[in-house]
């Protein structure tokens, strides 16, 4: 077992917490730590694991785990967690997880899962999109499939993406949040393997070769999987396709970092909007 046998890695350091009496990390939490791991892995599929379940009219249910030991972890060690699904039965799957520090593999975990009824717990068939979701994840397929349209096609996926992030978790008024100017922008929207949105943003044109991205929104669970870097370039890319000459937009301070690794850099100094902190950022074209 090697870190490079996983596409699914997760990097966490060893806290005070973790460690036993010897100084090393005590043997239960590395069943932590696979836990995490498929937490990750969930990510990496583009599937929120509560509306997945949902959505399958499933769960899936822990079968049995086995631990193998190999060398210890020791307290502020920077751990990568690698996990992979190794098969997917007829009503199981099992997942395999290398706890490594560096290219040193630590422990390793088998996990077995059992896909089942939610109420009864009685086992049941994995559904076939989520079969072929994890098959086209092992292989190194993409997660998410790109949109680009108007308010009338993409308009209801975007908005619930939308309602979840701005309205439900930052508070913001559905006044603000959604106007008039959806009926003229440029929408994308990412959909995962079941077809759900996950990912959005919008391109306005404020003038002659001057374009305005915004409502830029990731679901909260699904963050840091570069969903929203695609929407983003996706709305660069249109906005150059159109023939602009610069692209504007108003970032959540907390944000900037995200747009200044797209290359966008600030202009001007933070602002209040929507009572949040906001910073106009361009990127030019040319």
């Amino acid at each position: 077992m090697k870190r490079q046998d996983f596409r699914c890695v997760h990097r966490l350091r060893v806290r005070w917490a973790e460690v036993d009496v010897q100084k090393i990390v005590f043997n239960a939490h590395y069943l932590t730590y696979a836990d995490i791991g498929m937490a990750e892995y969930w990510r990496g599929l583009a599937m929120p694991y509560e509306a997945t379940m949902q959505k399958l009219h499933g769960d899936i249910y822990l079968k049995k785990a086995t631990v193998e030991y190999h060398a210890s972890a020791r307290m502020d060690d920077l751990l990568d967690i690698g996990m992979r699904c190794a098969r997917v039965g007829n009503s199981s799957l099992g997942f395999e997880c290398g706890i490594f520090a560096g290219d040193r593999l630590l422990a390793s975990v088998a996990l077995v899962y059992v896909y089942a009824d939610p109420v009864s717990q009685s086992s049941r068939p994995v559904p076939q999109l989520l079969r072929e979701a994890i098959e086209q994840f092992e292989a190194g397929h993409e997660m998410v499939t790109l949109k680009l349209g108007d308010w009338a096609t993409l308009g209801q996926n975007a908005s619930e993406v939308r309602k979840a992030v701005f309205i439900e978790e930052q508070g913001i008024s559905p006044e603000i949040e959604l106007d008039e100017l959806d009926a003229t922008a440029v929408h994308a929207v990412a959909f995962n393997r079941l077809d759900m949105p996950v990912a959005t943003g919008r391109l306005l044109q404020d003038a002659p070769g001057e374009a305005r991205i915004g409502r830029m929104a990731v679901a909260r669970v699904l963050r840091g999987q570069r969903w929203g870097r695609a929407i983003l370039d996706a709305l660069v890319e249109e906005s150059r396709r159109r023939g602009d000459a610069r692209v504007i937009l108003h970032a959540q301070c907390s944000a900037e970092g995200f747009y200044q690794r797209a290359n966008f850099v600030a202009v001007g100094e933070p602002y209040e909007e929507a009572g949040i902190a906001h910073i106009t950022m361009q990127k030019m074209l040319g």
